[in-house]
């Protein structure tokens, strides 16, 4: 793989790739797993810990080949060897499922067989162990006499295109014991597990073969192009699966799903998207397109349009995107609306709230039914500590504003455009923290006299004045809307309610 990480611990559709033969190994319930490791054995044990509390690992010290691997699990489980029926699967294969591993098991147990190894047929064999057959057929008929290497087989073997998975079912007992007699007199100087079905057929036992039905399983993964296949095709199954489950995925070929995603009917994909970690989309929801969701929960009815979001939860009828940013503990309750352009970290807002547009709401605490103006920044971190903003209910907040943590907005109140909120804000209030205006007048002509500026305010200053003479001329020389009566008034933030007179404000 030509990398610092491990090879089965490389992931495809989020999951190792020894990850996937786990999971295809417990879906029979074994009585025992045993996982031997060799190569970077600590990251590996680590892993597996991690991934199944209930693994055994056993130590291949050096490697010496897949008989020696496979002796040092039977030495970990100890005794004679493990009645009953023993599976030996690779870890690179993460194709493999649980179907047909039952369908190995069942077949070595019906035909009695003390060894069963699975085999495909692929078209192009080359590299692979040859499966011969009695006769030396290779026609997938008859009984398993041998699996020859490729490096060691005739022009004829070479031809045949049912080739060793290097999956087996085996007798426990049976196989320690021929464990015992393999050799390493061969080119690698290693004991081979395929030895065993020879020793075992000397002794007259009976060896047998089970036929995977898609060959594409029991591919291995040994390079980096291998494993881009091997995503795309398990995507293929997952995407395939959700679709039979009644989702429509509008384009299968650019989306993109993990194995724990699940889903429930009618639920809807667009085009560019990923569904990654244990994310969830509820009934009729609608995702997409271009977005990617990890770990993120999608209500009923949900809409999540052009989005990125990681451990969020996202209400039954809420509407988020495009151009959004969902940061880990984000909850929005039910029909909650995040717009454009909005970013989200450890917030969580209440049903019917909205957040239309190019804000960042960062811990806080939002009520229900309000709303938020454009251009709004919650004030969380201090420089050494993250801080809280709640905001209650009901509450129409202004655009531009700036909410310093801690502080809390009470239920029902209003704020202006361009706010610094630094204190609580009582229920019910207007708050309003921003300098007062001041016009120069004459500024431009003054400091950028010639400039475009300067000669478009000239301009209106003459259209100005000449639309107020003929104003005067037609009312009878007087000039109304003076501010004669000396209460100059300021509109509330949101441009409803009552004026307030300079003198109040």
């Amino acid at each position: 793989m030509k990398s610092a990480t491990p090879k089965v611990l490389h992931e495809i559709c989020g999951r190792s790739l020894v990850g996937h033969v786990v999971s295809a190994a417990r879906a029979l319930d074994p009585e025992q797993l045993v996982v031997v490791v060799g190569h970077a054995r600590e990251k590996v044990t680590a892993h597996l810990a991690q991934l199944d509390p209930g693994i055994r690992t056993a130590v291949q010290h050096e490697q010496n080949g897949t008989g020696h691997a496979v002796r040092m699990a039977l030495e970990e489980l100890g005794g004679d060897g493990p009645a009953g029926t023993v599976l030996v699967t690779c870890g690179d294969t993460p194709l493999l499922t649980g179907e047909t591993l039952q369908q190995l098991a069942d077949t070595h147990v019906a035909d009695g067989n003390a060894v069963t190894v699975l085999t495909a047929e692929v078209p192009d064999a080359t590299g692979y162990g040859r499966i011969v057959r009695e006769g030396g057929r290779g026609d997938g008929g008859g009984a398993v006499t041998a699996i020859v290497e490729h490096k060691d087989a005739s022009e004829e073997q070479r031809a045949i295109r049912e080739i060793n998975s290097g999956v087996f079912a085996f007798d426990g007992r049976l196989l320690a014991q021929a464990l015992g007699e393999v050799r390493t007199d061969n080119s690698q100087g290693e004991e081979y597990l395929t030895d065993v079905l020879g020793i075992l057929r000397e002794g007259g036992h009976r060896v047998g073969a089970a036929v995977a039905g898609d060959h594409r399983e029991i591919a291995g993964i040994n390079n980096r192009v291998q494993l881009a296949e091997a995503r795309r095709m398990l995507n293929g199954r997952l995407v395939e699966d959700a679709m039979l489950a009644g989702v429509t995925v509008v384009d299968p070929a650019t989306t993109w799903m993990d194995v724990s995603v699940t889903y429930e009917p009618d639920a809807m994909v667009h085009p560019g998207t990923q569904l990654l970690g244990g994310t969830h989309l509820g009934e009729d929801s609608e995702v997409g397109p271009n977005t990617r969701l990890t770990d993120t929960v999608v209500g009923a009815g949900a809409t999540v349009s052009n989005t990125v979001a990681q451990g969020a939860r996202i209400g039954a009828g809420s509407s988020v995107g495009p151009y959004t940013y969902l940061r880990p503990g984000t909850r929005l309750g039910p029909r909650v609306k995040a717009g454009s352009y909005v970013e989200m970290k450890n917030a969580e807002i209440g049903e019917g709230t909205k957040v239309p547009h190019l804000s960042y709401v960062g811990d806080a605490v939002i009520g229900e039914h309000s709303n938020i103006g454009a251009a709004s920044v919650f004030v969380n971190y201090d420089g050494e500590s993250k801080h809280t903003t709640t905001v209650g209910s009901h509450c129409r907040m202004g655009a531009d504003n700036m909410y310093v943590a801690p502080v809390t907005v009470g239920d029902g109140a209003y704020s202006a455009a361009g706010s610094v909120i630094t204190k609580d804000v009582p229920p019910g209030s207007l708050a309003v923290a921003r300098g007062q205006q001041r016009n120069i007048e004459g500024w431009v002509a003054r400091k950028r006299p010639g400039s475009a500026s300067a000669q478009a305010a000239q301009a209106a200053q003459v259209a100005r004045a000449e639309g107020s003479a003929q104003s005067g001329q037609s009312a009878g020389g007087a000039v109304p809307g003076t501010a004669s009566d000396g209460a100059e008034t300021v509109r509330s933030a949101n441009g409803t309610g009552g004026q307030v007179s300079a003198e109040e404000g």
